[in-house]
């Protein structure tokens, strides 16, 4: 079982990454405005961040897909929302399989 200080470092961070990537005008992948999907990005973020702290672990299969599709999306030049996600990957238990 992972700390739940830890847990809450690694979702407060990238809530907070979300919350600048907004706030600076992020673009998508093909250039649209970002806002819809940062929007989306942190309600997911808030939620997990919830349910990780009442069960004392992260999600492996949420991780996994929550990065997958915010990759789908985000420019490659920018990274910092990928890193904070990677931090919350690192606290999920790893595949037993």
């Amino acid at each position: 079982m992972t700390d739940t200080n830890e847990i809450e470092a690694a979702f407060d961070g990238a809530i907070d990454q979300v919350q600048r990537a907004a706030t600076s005008g992020m673009t998508t992948l093909s250039g649209g405005s970002a806002l819809q999907q940062l929007g989306q990005l942190e309600f997911r973020l808030r939620e997990e961040r919830a349910k990780a702290l009442e069960r004392g672990a992260v999600s492996r299969d949420w991780v996994q897909k929550t990065i997958r599709w915010t990759v789908e999306w985000t420019p490659e030049t920018d990274i910092t929302l990928i890193a904070a996600l990677g931090r919350i990957a690192r606290l999920a238990p790893p595949d037993l399989s």
